[in-house]
């Protein structure tokens, strides 16, 4: 569960989103809008990358303001960028990380890194490094890194942009398998035809929150 309520936010001494109050309980939910409408702002909230200038967000119940690392535990970021959250020169390194700053044993991490991978179709890749990959290959070790921590939540920033389709039909077969519900902020439209609800935004404000096909055509004619 997400909600937000009446939350507003201030960036830069300007307010970029304004009165927002909702709640999310689907499994994949589409975060639609034009460049600057305010969806990326909208994202950073749900992990506590950004706190409301006014309102409250809570994921599970705990507040990102005043639980912020639990929150953080309970929620995966996927930049649209892979090399802005890939850290390490080696894909095994990159994806035992997080599982090492949990305490996980040696062994306990090669486990889990090798099985993340492997769901991922990147069986072997653990001593592969990261700048050998290619663009597609690098985005799914992202995933994969966020993934092994097991998120409840994992919320995708336009992660197909640098992709071609067979790596976004890649990325899409990923988030229709793992457990974790799906945020996802996407240009990329016709990804959206199966999702369970897709929101629009627009000048900082949630203007149209449904069915897929009928939010994605009221974007389409204010777009047009």
């Amino acid at each position: 569960m997400i909600e937000l309520d009446d939350v507003s936010l201030d960036r830069s001494g300007r307010r970029v989103l304004t009165d927002l109050t909702c709640r999310i309980e689907e499994r994949r939910v589409g975060i639609i809008g034009a460049n600057g409408s305010g969806k990326s702002s909208f994202a950073r909230l749900l992990n506590g990358l950004l706190l409301p200038t006014q309102g409250a967000v809570r994921v599970n119940s705990f507040d990102t303001r005043q639980e912020g690392k639990t929150v953080r535990r309970q929620v995966g970021f996927l930049f649209q960028n892979p090399d802005n959250q890939i850290v390490y020169p080696t894909v095994a390194e990159d994806l035992a990380f997080g599982l090492k700053n949990r305490g996980m044993s040696k062994s306990e991490c090669a486990a889990r890194v090798t099985k993340a991978l492997a769901e991922r179709g990147l069986a072997g890749f653990e001593e592969r490094l990261i700048h050998e990959l290619s663009g597609g290959e690098r985005q799914l070790v992202a995933l994969a890194g966020i993934l092994v921590l097991e998120p409840a939540l994992l919320v995708l920033d336009e992660p197909t942009t640098l992709l071609d389709l067979p790596n976004t039909r890649r990325l899409m077969q990923a988030l229709d398998e793992v457990s974790a519900k799906v945020v996802m902020l996407t240009h990329d439209l016709p990804l959206l035809d199966s999702f369970d609800r897709v929101v629009c935004f627009a000048d900082g404000r949630i203007v149209a929150d449904g069915e897929p096909a009928e939010v994605v055509n009221f974007y389409r004619q204010l777009s047009a």
